[in-house]
């Protein structure tokens, strides 16, 4: 029993660090764009990049971020880790991305790792939450709102989807945790929601680099 625990703690750490790798900040150096920490909010993630380097770069930022979020699920999963494991993998996976240990515990949202996550964890979730989240972002061209809404929504179908017993109980976790996160993740851009301050996506601007 303590040789699993040890080992579902290595596997959350593994997460955490999958999560933590700086996809914006590595996509930058690789490709000669501009490091999205000096630019807008100052994050890293694919809505930022996109802000610096333009939405080819935005791009792969978020398909790898997405990939951080998979990885470590998909781990959980060969290894028949429990449903509780497996969500956790997902939860320390955004945690990294949010807070990541290689840039001095910033990063990203973590958004598009929680996405990631959501698909390998159960898919049928992202199906039914991504229309949320595409169409408040095409509407309100707030990505931030899609964000958070999406991330609400997407718990709220994953406790029906319990309910029904569609899903294990034990998955809930990445949908109550990971919405936390990510609330937790926006808080400046709530602030700026409320006093109408927030920076709307626009695909007309040229990137900085």
């Amino acid at each position: 029993m303590d040789g699993e625990l040890l080992g579902y703690g290595l596997l959350l750490l593994v997460a955490y660090l999958i999560g933590s790798i700086p996809t914006g900040v590595l996509i930058a150096r690789l490709t000669g764009g501009i490091d999205p920490r000096q630019v807008g909010s100052g994050r890293t993630g694919g809505t930022n990049a996109l802000r610096a380097m333009g939405w080819k770069r935005g791009l792969t930022v978020a398909l790898f971020d997405g990939c951080k979020g998979a990885v470590p699920v998909l781990i959980a999963l060969y290894v028949q880790a429990p449903d509780v494991i497996l969500a956790l993998a997902g939860v320390f996976a955004v945690v990294g991305a949010w807070r990541s240990v290689f840039l001095g515990f910033h990063g990203g949202r973590g958004v598009a790792t929680g996405i990631g996550a959501m698909f390998a964890i159960a898919p049928l979730v992202i199906l039914l939450a991504a229309p949320v989240f595409l169409v408040v972002i095409g509407l309100s061209r707030y990505v931030s709102l899609g964000s958070l809404l999406g991330s609400a929504a997407a718990a709220l179908i994953m406790l029906g989807l319990v309910m029904a017993d569609i899903i294990p109980p034990g998955l809930l976790v990445f949908g109550v945790a990971g919405a936390v996160i990510v609330w937790l993740a926006h808080a400046d851009n709530i602030d700026r929601l409320i006093h109408h301050q927030e920076r709307k996506l626009d695909f007309t601007r040229s990137p900085r680099s």
